[in-house]
């Protein structure tokens, strides 16, 4: 099974609860859990976690309640309270790590290890970009995900817009690797990206927009100082900017062309 996100994240709260319930020492897991951030607001910053806003106020109660009747402790009696299930729902939504166990995964970064000739590196890649278009067609997009898990050494790293290190899981299950991209100095900071890569690519506003909502933070890493100049315009604006101008200009080209038309009769 491939769970969406959101679904990984319901499981994950439920399995947080019963590992505390069923533990002989709870104390040491509950204090295990409180380890990981869980605001669910950056009063400085005035950012409120998405998952904690307005949007979903009723669906989170509801979901309350259901963990409440279902799995109620008094051990954990301040999990169900409203303000706390808001904070275990932040935890998770903020250091909740997809869990990449996808086979077809491996094979492609294989192949990316290939040294072909150039056309038969055309050839392959757009093969695969092919593939993963069917799969998804018929898998939705979570092909590579299939839960959500959390990791305390691996939830202290920073984020950065430019990583120094990456998470993955090499072996196929549920070990997640850090692994560093670059030779790294002591005492340098280990950074990873909260953004995946279609995200890392996009403008400065669109990836301050996700770290705020998701992460409740403004970045300040080396790539969005170099761009503190460009414009507070999100990527899917400047798409349809360009749609458009082209669209504009295609608009133009036609009058013109009718124009020509209408001359020549």
């Amino acid at each position: 099974m491939h769970y969406p996100p959101e679904t990984a994240s319901i499981m994950l709260l439920a399995r947080m609860v019963a590992m505390v319930k069923q533990a002989k020492d709870k104390g040491r897991w509950k204090k295990l859990f409180s380890q990981f951030c869980s605001r669910t607001a950056n009063e400085e910053e005035e950012i409120v976690h998405k998952l904690i806003g307005d949007r979903f106020k009723g669906q989170l109660e509801s979901l309350r309640h259901l963990f409440t009747d279902a799995l109620y402790d008094d051990c954990l009696s301040q999990w169900f309270t409203r303000e706390g299930f808001r904070s275990l729902f932040a935890l998770v939504g903020t250091n909740g790590q997809g869990i990449g166990t996808s086979s077809l995964s491996q094979w492609v970064h294989g192949c990316d290890a290939l040294e072909l000739a150039a056309p038969l590196r055309e050839e392959l890649d757009s093969f695969i970009d092919q593939l993963y278009k069917d799969i998804e067609r018929e898998t939705g997009d979570f092909l590579n995900c299939e839960g959500s898990g959390l990791y305390i050494l691996q939830s202290c790293c920073n984020h950065s817009c430019v990583p120094n290190a990456e998470s993955s899981f090499p072996e196929n299950n549920f070990l997640l690797h850090l692994t560093a991209l670059q030779d790294i100095e002591a005492g340098e900071e280990i950074c990873i990206t909260y953004l995946d890569c279609c995200q890392r690519e996009r403008s400065r506003h669109s990836r301050h927009r996700a770290l705020r909502e998701n992460y409740l933070f403004k970045c300040s890493c080396p790539k969005c100082e170099s761009q503190a100049g460009d414009p507070d315009v999100s990527s899917e604006e400047e798409e349809e900017g360009d749609e458009g101008d082209a669209e504009a200009g295609a608009g133009a080209g036609a009058g013109a062309n009718l124009e020509d038309e209408m001359t020549e009769v």
